[in-house]
């Protein structure tokens, strides 16, 4: 396959040679300020329908290439009305006035029907980061300002590991939103989730956000079961010269953990283009902080993947197991262990003496219940000196267990080590970016760019996990025209030195002291402490201290030597993951109407996708030890649009099928109608549908992150752990048995093959401007999704009778991925303002809302959203002289979050953001002065994950159009 892509590349390029160039004219002009006369510095020239563009240059002055006469110019600028002329004769010098302002909703998208059309008449709901909102953005990079967005949620793992969610599925890494940078799937392979901004464009090469809302498989394919997120970069053709931008600022201020940390954020870009002919660009970001700490000890109940916060701390509950306390999630029954013990010592001496001597058996019948130390050292002196000290080993679990001071129902915890001293929190992250273009003619443009990312972060998923110098590096060739393009990609990832830091700190507690001997050493320390009178608080204290002597203490070169070398040992043997997985991909499309020239009857567009990944993590991360694991998968859309009685309504039909390796095909279609109810005033239905296969996680997946196994939902990891044969039993079941010890409230779970989940949803919405200062845009959907894709914990009983299930030690705990029976439903609404006041101030805002419902109790569906949402923002690029500011308050409902890694309540909260800047336009440079969370409010977006308060910062930025 890939030698008949590179053939067909090869005889593309050269037939594109073989054109002859048409005889070229060269345009030149000057752009100033209406008001007042100024020149203005980077405004866009663009050829109205082509690539073809520009910016002036610091006096204002243009030159740009057409191929002929005449064209349509589109000259526009931050701050100012766009114009359009119409030139004929390019003899003379082009001299442009623009009016101050802002025409509202007379941007351009293109993600919601794959095709240009004005914000106002999309069909579906969109989401767009112009240039001017971008530069405005008051947070510390323009990843961050996307939680602006109306519908947008963004869980905060870490600084620089932010995901972002919409219609409510709030998680740490999501599945079900794709995020394309330009053009490129930007999910890690191995991971199957986009790692925030990690790997993709830098802060000075962005050009534009575009954010698609709801179902939008139909033209994007899996993934997109609740949005679709573009960004796109700038083409050196049009944004040329040198861009820097040096950010310093501060963070942790007030905060519990640590002291005032610096942090810093350097960024650059250079463009640069020759003849019209051949441009380049170069990029770069660094960004280096110490990171958001997580430091939530509440006390977790877990029941396998499942969990809930409870009341207790390790002073006052033995099995205490906290939040962001890694270790403590080995837990024990201590009447099972007492009885193991006993049953072991018991057992060896009947076979040492031919089953003629059963020590208990004797024991209950020449000693009284409550012994005294004379009774028990004659009757021990009195036996054969074989027997004295296995006898004498077995005797406290034996007057515990006679004496009823061991409670059935009691499990301990191992003592664990606090998330601060196992994860690396020097965040770290560097982005370089590179491009060359070519244009073969004015209106067909070849590149290669290549996007390298690397850096430490930490992430949340069924554990904490440290990303430590993990790489991915993105490489993108693509040729391109006004109405075709065709792609080939690829994505490279290598999770470096990256570990569980969950797995870490029970790996630790194994290395100093291992549970079969310090559980033993607990219980005969802790009923010592019970026979002379101790009370249970006092015994299992007295009991803690006495096994966890010879503990490894953190900041001690032997905790730091133990660590490093778990680190750097694989998965189980130690806690590193090796993740080498790779993406390889094809694309393209053809605006069939306008090649084959039958647009004035009807807008067709038509694609293919293909997609191969290779999965490599050495059995780390997935069941790939015998070697990588291949799945792929291929597919194709169309789309017809047509605009009916006199453009007052345009229907839009699209259908998209694809097909994976392992699961059957799928359709999708979608059907949008959009009104016009009057001038920039319109109404928006459609029915859309959205699919997903199961993620490569969902599939391969084979981890131990201590409290469970995490397997994939392919059948042949149930016969692997013999779950066909030793089935599972359902978590809460489990959970109730242990309290009531009745088998029958034991319910097993029946495994099901996994299937694609597919999502349809309905949605009506408008948007308009009103009187020219006021723009409106409302929504509201209801969806139905069918085979929703959840998790579900099981557990298994690994003496294979439902006493197994009695203690942690012998019940083998799994999680894995099922669909649900019955339809899961999920509907919400939103509306945006925007109006312009007197003096170029901007009034903006948002709220919206999501629900979930039909979702089975024994499922984790990680939909997360509050109730309500809400943005309230006033910006204003020039106050007085130069001076600008933007300042937003984000405020979100109370949060039932519930995750595989803990799941509890979350407070309401708002946060406070703002910059001012002063600008200098004669040196084409920038001074902003800002921060997030500006009033200092630590809050977590997700249970589990760090606490953020406020990071204030001072830029210096030149050239930063």
């Amino acid at each position: 396959m890939f030698k008949r892509l590179r053939l067909a590349a090869v005889t593309i390029a050269a037939f594109l040679l073989s054109i002859q160039l048409f005889a070229q004219v060269q345009l030149t002009g000057t752009v100033r300020n209406s008001s007042n006369s100024d020149l203005i510095p980077s405004a866009s020239i663009t050829v109205k329908g082509t690539m073809l563009g520009t910016l002036t240059d610091d006096n204002g002055n243009f030159k740009l290439t057409v191929p002929k006469l005449p064209v349509v110019l589109v000259v526009s600028s931050v701050g100012f009305m766009p114009m359009e002329l119409n030139i004929e004769n390019g003899a003379s010098a082009i001299k442009v006035s623009l009016k101050p302002g802002a025409a509202l909703g007379e941007e351009v998208v293109v993600s919601a029907s794959r095709m240009a059309e004005r914000i106002l008449e999309s069909p579906v709901t969109i989401e767009r980061m112009s240039a001017t909102i971008l530069r405005t953005n008051p947070t510390p990079n323009y990843y961050e300002g996307i939680q602006y967005l109306k519908g947008v949620d963004m869980h905060t793992a870490s600084l620089t590991f932010r995901t972002v969610t919409t219609r409510g599925f709030v998680s740490s890494g999501n599945t079900r939103l794709n995020q394309l940078i330009d053009g490129m799937d930007n999910q890690a392979p191995g991971l199957n989730f986009s790692v925030g901004n990690v790997i993709g464009l830098t802060e000075l090469d962005v050009d534009n956000i575009e954010l698609l809302s709801g179902a939008s498989s139909a033209l994007y394919g899996s993934g997109g079961m609740n949005g679709t997120l573009l960004i796109n970069g700038k083409n050196p053709f049009t944004y040329q010269g040198l861009s820097f931008q040096a950010k310093q600022g501060a963070m942790h201020f007030n905060d519990r953990q640590q002291d005032v940390t610096p942090f810093y954020n350097w960024s650059l870009r250079y463009g640069k283009s020759f003849n019209n002919k051949f441009a380049f660009k170069i990029a770069g970001e660094y960004i280096k902080a110490d990171d958001w700490q997580a430091y939530d000890y509440d006390n977790v109940l877990r029941s396998n993947v499942r969990s809930k916060v409870v009341p207790g701390d390790r002073q006052t509950d033995p099995n205490y197991d906290g939040v962001n306390v890694y270790g403590d999630e080995t837990s024990q029954n201590m009447y099972a262990i007492a009885n193991l013990v006993q049953g072991a010592t018991r057992q060896g001496i009947l076979n040492a003496t031919n089953n003629m001597v059963d020590i208990v058996a004797i024991m209950n019948a020449l000693l009284p219940s409550n012994p005294t130390q004379a009774q028990l050292n004659a009757f021990i002196n009195g036996l054969p000196p074989q027997l004295q000290t296995p006898v004498t080993n077995m005797l406290p679990f034996y007057y515990g267990l006679r004496n009823q001071l061991l409670d059935p129902s009691q499990n301990v915890s191992r003592t664990g080590y606090l998330e601060k001293d196992l994860v690396d929190y020097n965040t770290e992250n560097l982005k370089v970016s590179g491009g060359v273009y070519y244009k073969f003619t004015p209106g067909i443009e070849a590149s290669f760019n290549s996007y390298v990312g690397t850096g430490t972060t930490v992430y949340t998923g069924a554990d904490r996990y440290s990303l430590k110098n993990l790489k991915i590096a993105q490489h993108k060739l693509e040729v391109k025209s006004n109405n075709w393009f065709i792609r080939g990609y690829t994505t490279q990832e290598n999770a470096g030195d990256s570990y569980n830091s969950t797995v870490l700190g029970r790996l630790i507690n194994e290395s100093w002291k291992s549970s079969q001997v310090w559980y033993p050493q607990y219980i005969a320390a802790y009923v010592l402490a019970r026979s002379i009178g101790a009370s249970d608080a006092q015994a299992h204290n007295s009991a803690r201290s006495f096994a966890d002597q010879g503990m490894v203490l953190p900041g001690t070169d032997q905790f730091n030597k133990t660590a490093d070398s778990l680190k750097s040992l694989p998965i189980p043997r130690g806690a590193k993951f090796l993740d080498k997985s790779d993406l390889w991909a094809a694309e393209g499309q053809l605006t069939f109407s306008e090649v084959f020239n039958f647009s004035n009857i009807v807008n067709m567009i038509g694609g293919f996708q293909w997609k191969l990944n290779v999965l490599n993590s050495q059995g780390t991360l997935f069941a790939d030890t015998a070697g990588s694991l291949k799945p792929y998968e291929y597919g194709g859309y169309l789309q017809l649009k047509k605009k009916l009685f006199d453009d007052l309504l345009t229907l839009t039909v699209a259908g998209r099928y694809d097909k994976h390796r392992n699961f059957e095909g799928r359709f999708t279609p979608r059907v949008t109608g959009v009104f016009q109810v009057a001038k920039d005033n319109f109404l928006r239905l459609s029915y859309q549908t959205a699919y997903r296969f199961p993620t490569n996680q969902n599939q391969y997946i084979n981890l131990n992150v201590s409290s469970a196994i995490l397997i994939g939902a392919l059948p042949e990891f149930q016969t692997y752990y013999q779950l066909n044969t030793n089935p599972g039993y359902t978590a809460e079941s489990i959970t109730t048995y242990r309290t009531t010890r009745n088998p029958a409230d034991l319910q097993k779970y029946d495994y099901k093959m996994i299937k694609p989940e597919t999502v349809s949803s309905f949605e009506v919405g408008y948007k308009g401007v009103i009187g020219t200062k006021l723009l409106l845009d409302v929504y509201g959907y209801y969806a139905t999704n069918k085979d929703f894709i959840a998790t579900i914990a099981v557990g298994q009983s690994a003496t294979g009778t439902p006493q197994g299930f009695l203690n942690p030690g012998t019940t083998n705990n799994f999680s894995y991925n099922q669909n649900t029976d019955q339809n899961v439903k999920t509907y919400g609404w939103g509306a945006t303002a925007e109006y312009q006041l007197p003096g170029r101030y901007v009034a903006y805002g948002n709220i919206f809302s999501d629900k979930l419902s039909d979702v089975p109790p024994d499922f984790v569906a990680f939909f997360n959203a509050p109730l309500y949402r809400f943005n309230l923002g006033l910006r204003n690029e020039t106050v007085w002289k130069n001076i600008g500011f933007n300042v937003v308050y984000k405020w979100q409902d109370v949060n039932q979050y519930e995750g595989t890694f803990v799941s509890g309540t979350l407070p309401a909260f708002g946060w406070l953001d703002a910059q001012v800047s002063y600008r200098f336009p004669k040196y084409k440079s920038m001074i902003r002065l800002g921060g997030t969370n500006v009033l200092n409010n630590y809050q977590r977006t997700g249970y589990g994950s760090p606490y953020v308060g406020g990071l204030y910062y001072i830029s210096y930025g030149y050239n930063v159009f």
